[in-house]
């Protein structure tokens, strides 16, 4: 299977990467599966792909968690080194290209205030829903690539903690 068809499996065929990239073969080895599982724990645990309901939670303790990203996949790519080349692959653009742009825009008008609004607020709260849609597609990517059963589908309609984190 090639990388492409891969990633189309799993609605992520929007991903901006090269077409030789694309053309490549599929074979993930155990490191790739391991260094899946760990980042699918930290994500399927955290609001990036867990509802945030309106009356509970805090946005910028949901931004951290957003953030969080960075650090856990920094650490699992140097746990698992390049031996889970094929996750560093999907995972660094995941990362810039999905991940960053949220957190850059949503850093900034943090500091400048705008969770002390609740028109901004909502704005956040809308763009963490629209952004745990394609975080939720890559959990269950990486479920895939773990060989683990998505337990994100397993979860009750709506049912997720309260927490922000």
């Amino acid at each position: 299977m090639l990388f492409r068809d891969w990633l189309a499996n799993w609605n992520l065929s929007s991903l901006k990467l090269s077409v030789g990239f694309l053309e490549t073969e599929w074979r993930p080895d155990d490191q790739d599966r391991l260094a899946a599982w760990d980042l699918y724990v930290e994500m399927l645990t955290r609001v990036i792909t867990q509802p945030l309901d309106d009356t509970h939670g805090d946005e910028a303790v949901a931004l951290e968690s957003v953030q969080s990203m960075f650090s856990s996949t920094r650490e699992i790519l140097k746990v698992r080194g390049p031996g889970a080349i094929r996750f560093a692959q999907l995972a660094v653009v995941v990362l810039n290209q999905v991940v960053r742009p949220f957190t850059a825009k949503w850093h900034r008008l943090r500091v400048e205030g705008a969770f002390e609004a609740d028109a901004q607020r909502s704005v956040f709260r809308a763009e963490l829903a629209e952004l745990q849609i394609t975080l939720s597609r890559y959990a269950s990517a990486l479920a895939d690539l773990a060989g683990v059963e998505d337990m994100s589908k397993v979860m009750p309609e709506g049912g997720s903690p309260t927490d922000a984190d």
